[in-house]
């Protein structure tokens, strides 16, 4: 996996589904948004590395929103480097206060450590990295605390979760609260009007129609909005799959019972399904293993999604 130059010594490092994507400014004081997963973090640097940048001399990170996937390296580089860390002003109340609740990591049972956050960011700051200006835009909805960066000169939106090309990221309602799909739509029109030629999502591959990925995702929020059923579906789906990736293979027959233990599924259960556990459980599976998301091999289970 080789990352992409998309301006000059701006670099591009496309991951899976549980890494999210990130960038780095390759200089004598790298600058990084965004560093994946703590359990992958060997990986991370290992990509670093190869690209030429020095972990233990990063400046500072950026980061998008404090979820797992995107944060996960910022206690560890920091150790590293001393570096700077810049996040959303709620996601720095949140790391601040050892809120591993609000950064879904206690919820969903992820792996991630606290860091110090030296700076916190507002909507419409201006943050200069290396020759380029990235503008701040808050962007709640999917995160509370979640920003994109737009550079207006190259016309590139550095989108995070706020806005992938196919799909969108898990609606949390429990986390995020039942306004959270209203906000979610009011960040899609916020980022409407930008000129952009590319979009760089946090996770799959950079695309360039955003008006199409743009009325796609509010179309998907509108659907869950009429019955959000669907909404809780999805949830299951996507949690179940991440489960998987960050777990690698689970038994089968544990499965269920693991899930039932943590805070997000009887939860979601409770809120969307009546408490039918066992039912939504096994009707959701089967669609993920007809569909070839999930395999079963000698009795565990695993997801064909790359991490």
């Amino acid at each position: 996996m080789q990352p992409v130059e998309i301006l000059k010594d701006l670099l591009f490092f496309q991951r899976g589904y549980l890494n999210a994507n990130h960038f780095a400014l390759r200089s004598s004081h790298p600058v990084l948004i965004d560093t994946a997963y703590l359990a992958d973090f060997e990986q991370t640097e290992r990509l670093l590395r190869n690209a030429g940048i020095d972990p233990c001399a990063v400046e500072r990170i950026i980061s998008t929103h404090t979820h797992c996937d995107h944060i996960g390296g910022n206690h560890l580089i920091q150790k590293m480097s001393g570096c700077d860390i810049a996040l959303h002003t709620i996601g720095k109340h949140f790391v601040d206060t050892r809120d591993d609740w609000s950064t879904w990591w206690k919820y969903y049972g992820q792996q991630a450590a606290f860091f110090n956050v030296t700076q916190a960011l507002e909507d419409g700051d201006v943050l200069s990295v290396g020759p380029y200006e990235m503008h701040v835009l808050y962007t709640p909805g999917h995160a509370a605390d979640g920003i994109v960066l737009y550079l207006p000169k190259e016309k590139i939106l550095i989108s995070s979760d706020t806005l992938w090309e196919n799909d969108m990221a898990v609606m949390t309602i429990r986390i995020e609260g039942s306004s959270a799909l209203f906000r979610m739509l009011a960040s899609l029109d916020k980022i409407a009007g930008l000129d952009v030629r590319v979009v760089y999502p946090g996770h799959g591959a950079p695309f360039h129609d955003m008006a199409a990925a743009i009325d796609r995702a509010r179309k998907r929020l509108l659907w869950f909005l009429a019955k959000p059923q669907r909404m809780g579906r999805d949830v299951l789906k996507k949690i179940i799959v991440y489960t998987l990736m960050m777990r690698g293979t689970v038994g089968r027959e544990r499965f269920f019972d693991d899930l039932m233990a943590t805070p997000w599924f009887k939860e979601t259960l409770d809120l969307y399904f009546d408490g039918e556990y066992k039912v939504t459980y096994q009707n959701v599976m089967e669609t993920l293993t007809s569909r070839g998301v999930v395999t079963i091999v000698d009795g565990r289970l695993a997801t064909t999604v790359r991490p």
